[in-house]
């Protein structure tokens, strides 16, 4: 048993997704999550850019006395993890080995699709794990970097939204594929228009949902998991708190009801 919270982070609002599913999964864990609102997006960083990001956001979450960290950042888990991974001490995870994992085993023609970010897509993270996974597996990628600036914005269910979906997908759709990770966690909240596109049968792969259930798989075996019945929430950003509780409840599912606290992650 381990009382420590989890620490959770992404660029903005999408690694709620994850929080989500841990609310679902382990209600009795607390969890620490930190948006970096004031530098969203993260997808069309330079490396050493990302580098610099991600290692103040781990610094931040690290002030707290937490068990593990889950990077729910598709980006950050591609362009930077494997760079950093053996510099701490914190048990810490992405989203792409969950994600490529789930792909591979729910797959049934072996044709998987990604959607990500320009920085997920070029680094090819996931294509590498699905391949060391199932080498024959063919993997099809595609960036689609509007989707996160019109997440951020609330533009989740207009028609602009579809219009530039349906652009980003027809590539994909071509190539028979029967798995599609949402290689970003943004993607989820766009999970409806994404479908109707791509059609019912396709299955779609949630990153940060995929992440959460590999957390607990190792909370579990390590005897960490919370004792608790109720976990408890705090959350922090970088840029406006007003703007992260309305849409980040939408991700959620319901009202981001704690007080939202604003950080100066330039500090850290």
């Amino acid at each position: 048993m381990d009382n420590r919270p989890i620490g959770v982070f992404d660029s903005g609002l999408g690694g709620l997704s994850c929080v989500k599913e841990i609310m679902s999964i382990m209600p009795g864990e607390d969890v620490i999550y930190f948006g970096d609102t004031g530098r969203v997006p993260y997808g069309s960083r330079s490396q050493e850019t990302l580098m610099k990001y991600v290692r103040q956001d781990i610094r931040f979450l690290r002030s707290f006395d937490i068990k593990m960290i889950i990077i729910a950042c598709g980006t950050a888990s591609s362009a930077v993890l494997p760079w950093i991974g053996d510099e701490l001490d914190t048990k810490i995870m992405g989203v792409v080995q969950p994600a490529s994992k789930k792909a591979v085993e729910s797959t049934k023609n072996g044709r998987i699709g990604i959607l990500g970010t320009a920085a997920t897509v070029k680094y090819g993270k996931y294509v590498e794990d699905i391949k060391k996974l199932n080498p024959d597996a063919q993997v099809f990628q595609k960036a689609c970097p509007m989707f996160v600036p019109l997440v951020e914005n609330g533009y989740m269910d207009s028609e602009v939204t579809e219009i530039i979906a349906r652009e980003y997908l027809e590539e994909i759709r071509k190539k028979d594929v029967d798995t599609l990770i949402l290689g970003c966690t943004h993607y989820p909240i766009l999970k409806d228009v994404i479908q109707k596109i791509m059609g019912d049968e396709i299955l779609l792969i949630d990153s940060g949902a995929t992440a959460a259930h590999s957390a607990y798989e190792f909370l579990k075996s390590t005897g960490m998991l919370n004792d608790k019945t109720t976990g408890e929430y705090k959350y922090f950003v970088s840029d406006s708190t007003e703007d992260f509780a309305k849409l980040g409840s939408m991700f959620l599912s319901k009202p981001i009801c704690e007080d939202v606290g604003k950080i100066d992650i330039e500090r850290y």
